[in-house]
């Protein structure tokens, strides 16, 4: 799924123009805390509750503020794991979209975001989730595959990141169709990979979005 498909047409942009007690009224409505700003076809940044409330400012019009979120912004093909980085990145919910002339086609809530992920068939299959911290260099999705095959199992899905604490390791998260994986983990571990972490559906407690918001407040994304 990429940004385009996951635009929130519910959301409408603000004009610098309009007055700042439509801002307010439009997140009340919407629950939101923030709003896209436009001027034409061009993406200005964000309104935000903090920057409506901050101080004892009280400024009649949207462009009488210091916008937020300049960089908040995707082109309408990536990926929509690229949405979540972007998001955890500038430290706002909603990402603006734009075509590859750079014209303005709306936002992505990031809730939404988690939402698709959330339904994503590999995420919704039983099974557990690993995360295994390596070398870069050693990184095989072939060999680990092949190991995990070994215990009459699949990889449903894979995700690599970057080790934040050590340029010279990755951390790779995968889902496999198994809700019991102790003999997985063995094997694993008697070929030198570490495990980090364990999301395992059977033997966990909370929703489904509690163990998701888990797993994504973990990898950081």
């Amino acid at each position: 799924m990429i940004a385009k498909d996951l635009i929130n047409y519910l959301i409408p942009p603000l004009h610098p123009t309009d007055k700042v007690v439509k801002a307010k009224q439009w997140m009340e409505e919407l629950r939101t805390s923030e709003l896209p700003v436009i001027e034409g076809s061009n993406y200005l940044g964000l309104i935000t509750e903090e920057i409506l409330f901050r101080g004892d400012q009280m400024l009649e019009l949207v462009e009488e503020y210091q916008l937020d979120g300049q960089d908040a912004v995707i082109d309408q093909n990536q990926h929509y794991y690229e949405l979540l980085k972007l998001s955890n990145k500038e430290e706002v919910s909603l990402i603006a979209v734009l075509d590859g002339e750079e014209n303005y086609l709306g936002v992505v809530a990031i809730e939404d975001v988690v939402e698709a992920f959330a339904n994503t068939s590999s995420v919704r299959s039983p099974g557990a989730i690993l995360v295994l911290s390596l070398n870069a260099v050693d990184y095989s999705l072939s060999e680990v595959s092949r190991l995990i095959e070994s215990n009459e199992a699949k990889i449903l899905s894979s995700y690599v990141i970057a080790d934040q604490d050590d340029p010279n390791k990755i951390k790779l998260t995968l889902k496999i169709n198994k809700e019991e994986v102790n003999h997985i983990i063995a094997t694993l571990e008697r070929f030198g990979y570490s495990i980090e972490a364990r999301f395992n559906e059977a033997s966990q407690d909370g929703s489904e979005k509690d163990r998701l918001d888990s797993l994504l407040k973990y990898l950081k994304i």
